[in-house]
């Protein structure tokens, strides 16, 4: 007989098996994932996240409350006084609170000095502090920027009355030639102008915007290097890949990237000088003439009336026209730094 012998075929052959050239499927294949339960579904909380997750609440309610707290304190002290002003407490140029039946107080001159004082000194140290930043992620070798940055740093810690009596002892007299050279040169600008102390003493605006410049300098420096470091390196790449030089590199990614950052660290600076206290009450030499808006005049700030009016503390109602005063300053700033977070918040970048 020709009967054909038909050898046995392999399990998981055929048109279920595997097919010539092709691997068989393994025996041991995942099985299919069950449905999810709801039950399963529940993240398990553990008592430490709790608590963390609670302090760090607490924290952030808490500064919340205690900036809220001090503005009402403020306000709340203020009131009585103010009622008792007999000028107009914005406009005035007086300040007379020795009479607490005649109370003649304004923050017109207060302000003034404040922001021009405050003003010079960031125009000086906007441009100083973005030449540093770029220098040190753009140009400086690693370890010589990492080194730099931290003597610049250490500016911060100095403290404030050494920058005061550097200025007025130090920088004051060094700067005299340069302020009688101004003013007979440029006498015409008004912000150049002769004014109401001495330049030989150095109690000026001018002397105390230059050591308030120097003060803001590590602030606005430390934040707009960390801004430029963070400049994304494909597009720093892509723009040296096109040819671009060091420079070109600089103005058309980094420049633009940080610029928002730059701004707001700027503000920031802008808020510590507004409220320096010891440093100009030891500079700034106080004068009964009006602010002229000169760089030469001299005056007083909002935190350098308060500091040199302790003394007078031991009446409520005199008390109460400096803290009015304060509160003014305290809005200021407030504001300020307002206006530095609402410039980053709106770049997502920096979040």
């Amino acid at each position: 007989m020709n009967d054909r012998t038909v050898a046995p075929r392999p399990a998981g052959t055929g048109s279920t098996g595997a097919r010539a050239g092709v691997p068989a499927a393994r025996p041991d294949s995942e099985a299919p994932i069950p449905p999810t339960t709801e039950a399963d579904q529940k993240t398990i909380v553990r008592p430490g996240d709790r608590i963390f997750a609670g302090l760090a609440t607490g924290s952030g309610i808490f500064i919340v409350v205690l900036i809220a707290a001090i503005g009402v304190f403020l306000l709340l002290q203020a009131i009585p006084s103010l009622a008792l002003d007999q000028v107009n407490f914005l406009t005035s140029r007086e300040w007379s609170t020795g009479d607490v039946d005649n109370m003649r107080y304004g923050i017109l001159d207060l302000f003034l000095v404040t922001v021009v004082s405050a003003a010079f000194a960031l125009i000086i140290a906007m441009p100083i502090a973005l030449g540093i930043a770029l220098f040190l992620t753009q140009y400086a070798p690693r370890r010589l920027a990492r080194s730099f940055a931290y003597v610049i740093d250490l500016l911060a810690a100095v403290p404030s009355i050494i920058f005061g009596l550097w200025g007025l002892l130090v920088l004051g007299p060094v700067l005299t030639p340069v302020g009688e050279w101004l003013t007979s040169n440029l006498g015409w600008i008004p912000l150049f102008a002769e004014g109401t102390v001495s330049i030989e003493l150095g109690g000026t605006i001018f002397t105390a915007g230059i050591v308030l410049a120097v003060m803001i300098l590590p602030i606005i420096t430390a934040v707009s290097r960390e801004v430029f470091d963070r400049t994304p390196v494909t597009h720093v790449e892509g723009a040296i890949a096109l040819g671009a030089t060091k420079w070109e590199v600089v103005r058309t990614t980094v420049l633009p990237f940080g610029k928002a950052g730059y701004v707001s660290a700027s503000m920031l600076g802008l808020g510590r000088a507004l409220g320096e206290t010891i440093a100009l009450t030891i500079i700034l030499s106080g004068t009964g003439a009006a602010f002229a808006w000169s760089l030469f005049d001299g005056g007083a700030t909002f935190a350098s009336k308060i500091a040199l009016a302790a003394p007078e503390f031991n009446d409520p109602r005199t008390a109460g026209a400096y803290i009015a005063a304060g509160l003014v300053l305290f809005v200021l700033t407030f504001g300020v730094n307002a206006i530095a977070r609402s410039i980053v918040a709106g770049h997502k970048e920096y979040e």
